[in-house]
């Protein structure tokens, strides 16, 4: 057994050092954890068949019990970031790549992460519809004599109003970058996809300080 763990430890340092080469943000002893972190979780998979990744179920539990993210359309976003090769699993080097901007992203990198969950088609902008969806998922509404969706339609013009600098009736990429650097509020402003700062230091104490405890 002990012969064993030890070739388990080789395998995991090997591929550590692989990762922390090509992942900005963590180090080496950083990824180790991360990489043992996520067998953990990948052995709570339900699905098997993931060929050793994490499937959208288990993702977004994760992202549920840990970040407490509650939107689901937000999570298949984030989802969807993550599986840069859309194969439907979130691989280890995938899961390392998405939490490295995730828990410690630049502001550059989190505007283009935030766009990428706002895509909900994948056509490199938010349209109106995709704003409408978003923003009617992620408000807490009241009931109200009025009808909901019309409140949602003036937010979404108010919106394009103060992002869409190109006047197409969408958001390019350059449209929300330049809106968010204007204005850091609007980073998240159709949907919380990124951890607190609270969630963040918790999920870190618990990955790389107990871990190294046992």
């Amino acid at each position: 057994m002990s012969e064993m763990s030890s070739v388990n430890r080789k395998l995991i340092q090997a591929l550590a050092e692989t990762i922390s080469k090509q992942v900005k943000h963590f180090n080496k002893t950083e990824v180790e954890c991360l990489i043992r972190g996520f067998h953990y979780l990948v052995e709570q998979n339900i699905s098997k068949n993931t060929a050793g990744g994490l499937d959208r179920g288990r993702f977004r539990s994760i992202l549920h019990d840990m970040f407490g993210m509650t939107d689901y359309m937000i999570m298949d976003g984030v989802f969807r970031t993550f599986d840069k090769d859309n194969d439907g699993s979130v691989s280890v080097k995938e899961w390392i790549e998405g939490l490295s901007v995730f828990l410690r992203g630049t502001l550059e990198e989190k505007i283009k992460y935030c766009f990428q969950v706002y895509d909900l088609n994948g056509d490199n902008y938010i349209s109106k519809e995709e704003m409408f969806q978003l923003l009617k998922n992620s408000l807490n509404r009241q009931p109200t004599e009025e009808d909901p969706d019309e409140g949602i339609k003036d937010l979404v013009e108010i919106t394009l109003k103060k992002m869409d600098h190109d006047h197409d009736g969408r958001l390019s990429f350059a449209d929300f970058e330049k809106a968010v650097r204007e204005e850091n509020l609007l980073l998240e402003g159709f949907g919380i996809c990124l951890p607190d700062n609270t969630s963040i230091e918790t999920y870190e104490r618990h990955l790389f300080e107990e871990q190294w405890e046992h």
